[in-house]
């Protein structure tokens, strides 16, 4: 009986061990897991590397592919100008990610999610693909809301982008309720100058940009008396300071031929420019004495500025256009594209030529037709803003019927402007010179004489309508308080 106890006691401590060993070895080189169609009281093994249960502490979010959204306007392709991360860097929502150009304009894109910058697909003046990816983004989020979240990318979610978009340099600031409003009606708010305090850009900004898109008129807002401050002390008089001549950068002679592609907005003035060249051009010319337009502006420059806003010429130039194309609609009407219909636009949108770090553009003041002259000119420093930070929008370098070249800002009097299609009629404004001219009396008087140049689509514009043109604007700004009586 001894010899079976011992026996018994032996073979219970030898299953013992084994168990013991089973578990040890379990818990280094096994990962269990419960299967729910087995009994409770079963497991399903699973073998993986020692060293994986040191590592799987360390847990990973999903690897998403940020995608090049539509930008619209059929553009397929754009240029990568410029990058704001790189790989390893910590990215969160609307955070800008990259600027790029197309030939048309440049856009800031801006981050959709939280998380790492895993990889980056373009190098800088590389050409990027709609659709493709831009980056790889290692997110915060669950597996499931990114997938859900890449099943629902549409051209709907490129506009959310677009809302998103920002000023170089410069963070746009609204709230979420602005935001949505501003995505509901596809509306980009690096357009828009925020009202707010530094900058924040309110629901009645918003409301004001579409009342100048669509034409609506806004119910005035509750008037509020400016007392203006009271008048600083005169400083004492200070000796004239010299002005150092403008820094000129010195040419680098290379030696050498340098061929590179068209791309951006050469390529795009190469496309228009060939269009253009397949309208008939008629040219015609004139001078206008602005003296008492100049009178006029000096006047009103200070109340502008109090207000915020510049005040150049500018604004009563695209004005007294306004003021006549109601008369002259063929001027304000475009060609199809087989030459057999004429359609008469209701929008005065006219564009006004740039000059740009990035070329020529041409933006253009929507609904002239409703704007008075400070609200153009409060569209022509948003514009000018924009053009100087390279953030002019696809809206609005498109949808115009009209357009003026201020060369004269530049230098020189005359110039020949060519038409852009499918507009018909373009103006070049010559340089603002003080010439020596007669009064009514025959008297010789200092007048401030600028010359002007028209070109027009000799298939349905004739001569007489563009002279006429010309007189009725010439008219308005001779004599600006005539425009008064034409104002809406």
């Amino acid at each position: 009986m001894a010899a079976v106890a011992r026996g018994s006691f032996s073979v219970f401590r030898k299953l013992l061990s084994q168990q013991y060993r089973r578990r040890c070895f379990r818990l280094q080189s096994f990962r269990c897991e419960r299967s729910v169609q087995q009994p409770l009281g079963f497991r399903k093994l699973q073998t993986f590397p020692s060293r994986a249960l040191h590592t799987a502490t360390v847990s990973h979010g999903p690897i998403v592919q940020f995608k090049l959204s539509d930008i619209g306007e059929g553009i397929m392709e754009v240029t990568v100008k410029e990058w704001y991360v790189k790989e390893g860097d910590k990215v969160s929502q609307f955070d800008s990610i990259c600027e790029v150009q197309s030939d048309k304009a440049s856009v800031t894109i801006t981050s959709r999610y939280d998380g790492v910058i895993r990889k980056v697909y373009y190098d800088v003046d590389a050409t990027a693909l709609v659709g493709k990816p831009l980056v790889d983004i290692e997110t915060e989020s669950s597996a499931e809301v990114i997938h859900e979240e890449d099943v629902v990318e549409t051209p709907a979610m490129a506009r959310e982008e677009h809302t998103h978009q920002e000023i170089k340099g410069h963070k746009t600031q609204a709230t979420p309720a602005v935001r949505r409003l501003a995505m509901e009606n596809n509306i980009k708010l690096s357009e828009i100058i925020g009202t707010g305090r530094d900058g924040r850009i309110l629901k009645e900004d918003i409301l004001n940009f579409l009342a100048r898109q669509t034409g609506a008129i806004l119910p005035p807002a509750p008037f509020q008396e400016i007392t203006p401050p009271p008048p600083a002390p005169p400083a004492p008089p200070r000796p004239a300071a010299v002005k150092a001549p403008p820094a000129v950068p010195r040419p680098v002679f290379t030696g050498k031929d340098v061929t590179e592609p068209l791309k951006g907005f050469h390529k795009a003035m190469v496309r228009t420019m060939t269009a253009a060249l397949k309208i008939p051009h008629f040219g015609y010319c004139d001078e206008v004495d602005l003296s008492r337009l100049v009178a006029l502006r000096s006047e009103l420059k200070a109340v502008a500025a109090g207000r915020g806003v510049a005040l150049s010429y500018m604004p009563f130039f695209i004005k007294a256009a306004s003021l006549g194309l109601l008369h002259f609609p063929i001027l304000n009407a475009s060609l199809d594209d087989s030459v057999q219909n004429i359609t008469y636009k209701a929008s005065h949108n006219i564009g006004l030529a740039m000059d740009t770090a990035q070329g020529l553009l041409v933006p253009n003041v929507k609904n002239v037709q409703l704007l008075s002259v400070f609200e153009i000119a409060q569209e022509l420093n948003r514009l000018q803003a924009l053009g100087t930070a390279g953030q002019l929008g696809t809206s609005d370098l498109s949808g115009g019927t009209f357009s003026l070249s201020n060369i004269g800002s530049i230098g020189g009097t005359y110039a020949k402007p060519v038409i852009l299609p499918p507009e018909v009629a373009i103006g070049a404004l010559g340089k603002i010179q003080i010439l020596p001219r007669f009064d009514a009396g025959g008297h010789v008087v200092r007048a401030h004489i600028m010359n002007v140049s028209w070109s027009a689509d000799h298939r349905i514009i004739d001569g007489a309508t563009m002279c006429r043109f010309s007189n009725l604007w010439k008219e308005y700004l001779e004599n600006p308080a005539s425009m008064v009586l034409d104002l809406k």
